[in-house]
């Protein structure tokens, strides 16, 4: 840790961004232990160049050299963009944070001198909230908190990092499946600790995440092309010889399970029953 930063670069991908990717930014900013760099990987936006033009106006905002500019001449989704800046990142730790979502400003410093403090871990986690687009203030944090190590079988049954709560080592030989564009972040955390990295997480709600976890906007809004995802995470994981036929086998029914529960949810909130 240096006198003013943390040794983190934070890599955030954007899509026609120009309502959110401020409030993102500033959500870095206002770390009290800041992360020392930004690098703003803007995946071929089709407005006209809007989203660029933003983020190189933000770039004008902040010191020189804080916040990193990658404009990309293709779009290819997420896991791609999130890969062309971490291959960019200079600093040992990358945070991931999505142009949609913000941090709450300890984020960086608890879970940052959590990583250092802990050199066995190769990735950590933490909790979120959902929270209302119109919700300015911080929820307060609990004094004390908790830590545990998620197991391969815990993670296999679901995934328990929303892809802006995780930090990891900048120098594991993994990288998000560029030619995936849903479940890129399950599969990647998978393949972490199927081989036998440590993977912990933070009882702490540090992100804060503007949409539901599924059925609403973005990525999250086609349920069945998130579970057709999250299918073919474990179909790669098994040619990969991860996990074994029989653990495929389980891991589709039960991801299938939950997928009707989602359906029902969804559609049960859609069209509430009110009495009369």
């Amino acid at each position: 840790m240096t006198k003013d930063f943390a040794l983190v670069s934070v890599v955030v991908p954007c899509f026609l961004s120009t309502k959110t990717i401020r409030r993102a930014v500033s959500s870095i900013w206002n770390q009290t232990l800041r992360p020392a760099e930004v690098i703003l990987v803007d995946d071929c936006s089709p407005d006209s160049g809007q989203t660029l033009k933003t983020l190189y106006d933000i770039q004008k905002e902040y010191p020189e050299d804080w916040v990193k500019v990658v404009p990309l001449s293709m779009n290819k989704g997420p896991g791609n963009a999130r890969n062309i800046g971490w291959d960019k990142a200079t600093q040992p730790y990358i945070a991931f944070l999505d142009s949609d979502d913000s941090w709450h400003p300890r984020k960086i410093e608890l879970q940052y001198v959590f990583m250092k403090e802990n050199q066995n871990i190769t990735l950590s986690g933490h909790d979120f909230l959902h929270l209302d687009e119109k919700k300015q203030s911080h929820p307060s944090l609990k004094g004390k908190y908790s830590s545990n190590q998620v197991s391969s079988c815990q993670l296999l049954l679901s995934n328990k990092f929303p892809t802006p709560s995780v930090m990891l080592k900048s120098s594991i030989p993994y990288r998000f499946d560029p030619a995936k564009k849903y479940s890129e972040d399950y599969l990647l955390w998978l393949q972490i600790t199927l081989n036998n990295n440590e993977v912990w997480k933070i009882d702490l709600p540090l992100t804060y995440i503007y949409k539901a976890p599924f059925g609403e906007g973005g990525l999250s809004g086609n349920l069945w092309r998130m579970e057709k995802g999250e299918l073919n995470t474990y179909s790669q994981l098994r040619k990969q010889k991860l996990i074994s036929r029989l653990s495929l086998y389980c891991l589709t029914m039960y991801s299938l399970a939950k997928y009707a529960y989602r359906c029902i949810f969804k559609k049960k909130f859609k069209n509430p029953v009110t009495s009369k």
